[in-house]
């Protein structure tokens, strides 16, 4: 807590300079540090309070002056602070407490792949929604009859890239197509990609003679502006092979920012997987990342079931899941990711 209210204080301080507002991405990020922290002291005060409350709640039990159901009730509260806490504390990665930049990809299978991508799209929109966060569209492409064929947004909230990393990877679905006249039993899957939105403080060297920048006329809806001119955008990187696109805004210039925006969050992205692939192979540790990775099934026929292939975490209220109940598994991905890296630092 000390430390905590240090590094508050330090802030503060720094937004009473004269010339705070002079950089207004800098003077934006430490207001976002302050609010940060005083919700982290918030919790922690918070969770001393009721552990109060229930201590004086027993002691008023043995006396006969309160009940077990208002016990339970206080109880509950603090389970759940706790839960809060401890999530809090697992999210201590250096790009944790940034946004994410989240891109939905349905693989082979046309409409049906399609469809499964725009219901992991609402699910995500329903979990954003529950968490009180915001979510911005970057590039939305309609599939051809139903479903979407390529999706990027960005999910702004408290630690939005610490916990929807857990979700980056290949998400499969078994269900009765509501394509097939036949009702048959179909198999999708899609790709969902996770990176932490790039901010001032971290700084992406690109050559511009690395990038190829494609503009072209907008295809999805937005209003009758969007296909008379080539607004939309698309750039490479051309030593990666990296694409961003953008054509959700008006503006050519606004979609190449955010277009720029993606990239350079995929390009740090990289990095990153690069350090941890090096970091695998000293502890002899290889996994693939991509396609061959597949995180979770969700199960509509003939049983309900969503199961985490990761960790094991599984629950038979697959509906649930859909609508955006996603704590538990990214809980459970979490304390799995703490528990191995504290392993290999023990080994």
């Amino acid at each position: 807590m000390d430390a905590l209210q240090k590094n508050l204080e330090m802030h503060r301080e720094t937004s009473l300079k004269p010339k705070f507002w002079s950089d207004q991405d800098k003077a934006s990020a430490t207001l976002k540090k302050i609010s940060r922290i005083e919700k982290e002291i918030e919790l922690w005060q918070n969770l001393d309070t009721l552990n109060g409350d229930i201590e004086v709640l027993l002691e008023f039990g043995e006396e006969g002056e309160s009940t077990p159901k208002e016990v339970s009730a206080e109880l509950k509260k603090f389970t759940s602070r706790v839960d809060d806490l401890e999530l809090r504390l697992m999210l201590s990665g250096e790009q944790d407490d940034k946004d994410a930049i989240v891109t939905i990809h349905p693989g082979a299978g046309g409409t049906e792949s399609q469809d499964w991508a725009d219901m992991l799209y609402r699910m995500y929109t329903r979990w954003v929604e529950k968490k009180e966060f915001s979510k911005e569209v970057i590039d939305y492409q309609s599939g051809d009859e139903a479903g979407i064929k390529d999706v990027t947004f960005e999910v702004k909230g408290d630690f939005a890239y610490g916990m929807l990393k857990s979700e980056a990877g290949i998400h499969r679905l078994v269900r009765i197509s509501p394509f097939d006249s036949n009702s048959r039993r179909h198999t999708s899957f899609a790709s969902v990609f996770v990176t932490p939105s790039i901010d001032e403080e971290i700084e992406i060297a690109i050559d511009p003679n690395d990038l190829r920048i494609d503009t072209y006329r907008a295809s999805g809806a937005g209003g009758q502006h969007v296909n008379r001119t080539d607004s939309a955008v698309r750039i490479t990187h051309v030593p990666t092979g990296i694409v961003a696109t953008c054509q959700n805004e008006r503006s050519q210039h606004k979609n190449k920012a955010q277009a720029m925006k993606v990239l350079k969050s995929r390009l740090y992205q990289l990095e990153l997987e690069k350090e941890r692939e090096a970091v695998k192979e000293l502890e002899g540790e290889k996994k693939d990342i991509g396609w061959g990775s597949q995180i979770r099934s969700y199960v509509f026929h003939p049983y309900t079931m969503v199961k985490d292939h990761r960790t094991k975490e599984e629950t038979g209220n697959a509906q649930s899941v859909m609508d955006g109940d996603l704590d538990k598994f990214m809980r459970t991905f979490l304390m799995g990711e703490v528990s191995a890296h504290q392993e290999a630092l023990t080994e």
